[in-house]
């Protein structure tokens, strides 16, 4: 009896990834429940910022992370796609344009993919250094055409909107501001989601073989300036869509939106949440979000912000985000008990050292800038005094004293660390030899 071959086609499933929808899901809840958390209108506000800068950063993170591309100048995607949003919310105020409000941060979003679109066609035709600067000149250009056309950028000024639009719908008028984070919040769950399923296109893939080794992607047959140049769009038009938010958010935009200090943070903060991991640049849009707070504390937050910066280059170029995943490894392999003593010894003399050298800069400061006070400031609850002897020695003993126990705990930690890898590298092997 001859044998019978079905036509019907074969269907294999995968199994569900039970982790990852783990994860999606509190991601979404911590997005629900943290207003009601934090319920001052300043947590709100922060609380909508960080959003904002989450989807900016993660836009971002395309070319720094995924595409190995550097950019000074992306600020002018995200800008744009503000003026494009608060010049459409005007038109929606005026009756010239039927949509609804929620809407608005899209045209963001298509603003920011047309000049990605337009600028990027160049600006991706070269790689590293060149393109780097490439960014940079035109990021300066569109800056200063942001002072020398005030009929769209509205000059010093800027412009301003009213995101309160008609008869409120379901109750939902977008004044009060956790209605506005309810809307960021949405907007960044989405963004985030559809930012995720893009590393895992072949696009994306693709765009992480042009950022490892272009020349054997331009081998096989593919144009690295082609993938470069659709990453580029994906990324100018997410980019767009927090500038449109941000518009929505603040109900004014000024040309410091497109300015290189903008960029300049994507670029900073990204790199310190860590940019090759996905999560790294969420991690610094937080820190982004929170380093405003602390301009508001110190004048000397710049100097604060740059340490920071120079320490995590030197001692965690990876970012926060490696830091986190080493530590996983770690739990992984119940490694991470042995070295909790050690993490408390180096936060609390990290502490000491830097409570030493932050009495010295805000001595400083306030030596240079607030003079007119009289000498006393108050630091870490300690009266200070700027002209004393006393304070300046106290500091500078605290400052020794940290930093020569921090060292010892530091060596003592590599050591530790060090033996630690070498038994995990040994369970591997074990382990593999057992398959």
């Amino acid at each position: 009896m001859p044998h019978i071959h079905e036509g019907r086609p074969h269907y294999h499933f995968k199994p569900l990834n039970v982790g990852r929808w783990l994860l999606w899901g509190l991601f979404a809840a911590l997005l629900a429940v943290a207003p009601l958390l934090w319920t001052s209108g300043l947590g709100h506000t922060m609380l909508s910022q960080m959003g904002i800068a989450v989807i900016a950063c993660l836009a971002y993170n395309v070319l720094l992370g995924q595409g190995g591309m550097l950019s000074f100048g992306h600020a002018v995607y995200s800008g744009l796609g503000s003026f494009l949003a608060i010049h459409t919310l005007n038109a929606v105020s005026a009756g010239k344009l039927a949509i609804p409000v929620s809407l608005v941060p899209l045209f963001g979003g298509l603003a920011g993919l047309f000049f990605s679109a337009l600028l990027g066609y160049v600006t991706t035709r070269k790689a590293g250094t060149t393109f780097a600067m490439i960014t940079l000149g035109i990021g300066e250009l569109v800056w200063s055409m942001s002072l020398m056309i005030p009929e769209f950028f509205g000059g010093e000024g800027g412009i301003s909107g009213n995101r309160v639009v008609g008869k409120p719908v379901w109750g939902i008028s977008f004044g009060p501001q956790i209605q506005m984070y309810y809307l960021i919040a949405a907007y960044c769950f989405v963004s985030t989601a559809a930012l995720f399923a893009f590393t895992r296109t072949p696009l994306g893939r693709m765009l992480n073989a042009v950022r490892d080794n272009p020349e054997r992607v331009e081998f096989i047959g593919y144009s690295t300036q082609h993938v470069r140049f659709l990453a580029f769009m994906v990324s100018g038009f997410f980019a767009g869509v927090s500038g449109g938010l941000a518009a929505l958010n603040l109900e004014i935009v000024t040309a410091e939106v497109v300015g290189a200090a903008r960029s300049g943070a994507y670029l900073l903060f990204v790199f310190l949440g860590g940019a090759t991991f996905f999560f790294g640049p969420i991690i610094g849009a937080v820190l982004l979000v929170l380093a405003q707070v602390l301009s508001e504390l110190t004048k000397a937050w710049v100097l604060y912000l740059g340490l920071v910066f120079l320490f995590m280059v030197m001692y965690a170029p990876g970012g926060v985000a490696s830091l986190i995943m080493m530590n996983l490894r770690l739990a992984a392999f119940g490694k991470l008990r042995e070295l909790w003593t050690s993490y408390l010894a180096l936060a609390g003399t990290a502490f000491v050292m830097l409570a030493g050298a932050g009495a010295m800069i805000e001595m400083l400061y306030h030596l240079q800038l607030n003079t007119a006070l009289g000498p006393e400031l108050r630091f870490m609850g300690a009266q200070l005094n700027a002209q004393s002897a006393d304070s300046w020695f106290g500091a500078t003993v605290v400052l020794a004293c940290g930093l020569a126990l921090f060292e010892l705990t530091r060596r003592h930690f590599v050591a530790d660390w060090e033996r630690i890898q070498e038994e995990i590298e040994k369970e591997i092997k074990r382990r593999e030899a057992l398959i």
